[in-house]
């Protein structure tokens, strides 16, 4: 791939375009306002100005609602050599682009359905960064028709932008994303909703537990229709079952304000089914690495709110020779301090411990 064309110069078409150059590849910009094109290319994405006849691969990055339109128009205009999108949905897009392709003399065998699984909660070419989709997963949907150098392209630009490549059929895709996106964003949504109008003395003892949960609600609600109205089928199957379930722990929680000891059994029961089958589910969840998830021990350090005090815990951690795993902080509510998790293997917490409280560090497991 020696040149390339995005459309859409957003989060997601900005931050492929910046790992396109990188690479050396002269990638063209073109967005319906043109402002947000300029602003990619001023970041070093690219060039705004278009390109002097076909590309190798155009690169569809607009909302899923728009993704057929965009690229039937590009495959009529004869823009590129081969064509995908990066929407969070796939299989309905497919759909309306081979109607639309009908009687142009195009078909779908230059044209491949991608998703990368990456993402912020801000949006816009100013959130953009080239290493965005480093590591993570790349979903391709590439059918009998895909031609094979379509799908060398895209492997090529997954390569360039260091992510995984996973293919999968289209309609399958947009189910599992249903369950671990959509379905969960919505879910975030319904709980902070609860907080706009709680009383602040309640919002004050927010902790990370909350915010966690609500973290991507911060999204844009307008990007968000656009993907749940591409997606509404599958989203809404999960969303009854989530339904169902609250019903029943709702019925187990008034159950437990029963004076009846047999309902207050029963209310027992039900609310451990939800949170045993809630244990069950989350140890699915793919771990470090993308392997099984494995149970670490968190040193719990106290930090003041300084310059450096994050470089300071991690070299005395590499000097103590313990591989921090992940890190959680948790900021203390109107003070400038907080806690900082340190979650290392079991065996490593007692060395860790020991040598963080020799440099001085206020440590508890």
């Amino acid at each position: 791939m020696r040149t390339a064309l995005v459309i859409g110069a957003g989060l997601i078409g900005t931050s492929a375009a910046l790992s396109l150059t990188s690479r050396g590849v002269t990638v063209h910009l073109d967005d319906h306002d043109l402002d947000r094109a300029r602003t990619a290319a001023s970041l070093g994405a690219g060039t705004d100005a278009a390109p002097d006849g076909p590309v190798d691969l155009v690169i569809v990055a607009v909302p899923p609602a728009h993704v057929a339109r965009a690229v039937a128009d590009a495959m009529v205009r004869g823009l590129g050599r081969a064509y995908l999108d990066v929407a969070s949905v796939k299989g309905g897009p497919r759909r309306e682009l081979e109607a639309l392709l009908r009687g142009t003399g195009q078909d779908l065998a230059a044209y491949l359905g991608t998703h990368p699984m990456a993402g912020k909660e801000k949006s816009g070419p100013l959130a953009a960064t080239g290493d965005l989709f480093e590591g993570r997963p790349w979903v391709l949907t590439p059918t009998r028709d895909t031609d094979t150098e379509a799908l060398n392209l895209a492997l090529e630009l997954v390569s360039f932008c260091r992510a995984v490549p996973i293919v999968m059929d289209a309609d399958a895709h947009d189910r599992a994303v249903a369950l671990v996106s959509h379905m969960p964003h919505l879910v975030s949504s319904m709980v902070a909703a609860r907080l706009e109008n709680a009383e602040e003395a309640a919002v004050r003892l927010c902790g990370p537990g909350i915010r966690d949960v609500t973290r991507i609600a911060a999204s844009d609600p307008r990007m968000w229709i656009d993907i749940l109205s591409a997606n509404p089928g599958p989203v809404a199957d999960l969303l009854a079952e989530v339904s169902a379930d609250l019903d029943e722990t709702v019925r187990a929680l008034r159950a437990l304000q029963s004076e009846d000891e047999t309902a207050r059994k029963e209310g027992v029961g039900g609310v451990e089914d939800v949170l045993r089958r809630g244990n069950a589910g989350q140890t699915r969840v793919p771990g470090k690495h993308g392997s099984a998830p494995r149970v670490y021990e968190a040193v719990v350090v106290l930090i003041t709110d300084q310059p450096g005090q994050l470089a300071r815990i991690f070299a005395d951690a590499e000097r103590a020779g313990v591989n921090i795993e992940d890190v959680r902080i948790e900021h203390a509510t109107g003070q400038q301090a907080g806690h900082v998790q340190l979650m290392v293997e079991p065996q490593g917490v007692s060395q860790l411990t020991q040598a963080l409280r020799e440099r001085g560090w206020a440590v508890r497991t």
